[in-house]
């Protein structure tokens, strides 16, 4: 996978209360990791690990999601993936952990489709 050198960091969005706008910062957010990560950058993988473990930036706390994204950004060699990984994993069960592995190939494959 190719790697974009210009990360990208997640930032705290405003306090709810803060209305639409802070929606849409957080969705920007979202959407420019999910566009980097497009590209292979290994942070934007991480970041977005990061937001789907922790439900910040306007993503879901979804630990399946969190496990895909760190690994995806562990195989494109970013350095704290395999950890933050792992330590998703001790929260899931061996299915979850299948599943979100199951998602990172599947990440993979549409990735090296668009870029053939």
């Amino acid at each position: 996978m190719p790697h974009a050198p210009s990360p990208i960091t997640l930032v705290p969005s405003a306090p709810l209360h803060a209305g639409h706008a802070a929606a849409d910062r957080a969705d920007s957010l979202i959407a420019a990791c999910l566009a980097a990560a497009a590209q292979g950058d290994s942070h934007a993988f991480f970041d977005l690990g990061v937001a789907f473990s922790t439900g910040s930036y306007g993503a879901d706390c979804d630990l399946v999601e969190a496990h895909k994204w760190f690994n995806l950004a562990a195989v494109a060699g970013h350095d704290d993936a395999t950890r933050a990984r792992a330590d998703v994993a001790e929260e899931m069960s061996a299915r979850d952990i299948a599943e979100a592995q199951r998602r990172a190939r599947e990440w993979m494959r549409a990735a090296t489709r668009h870029a053939a």
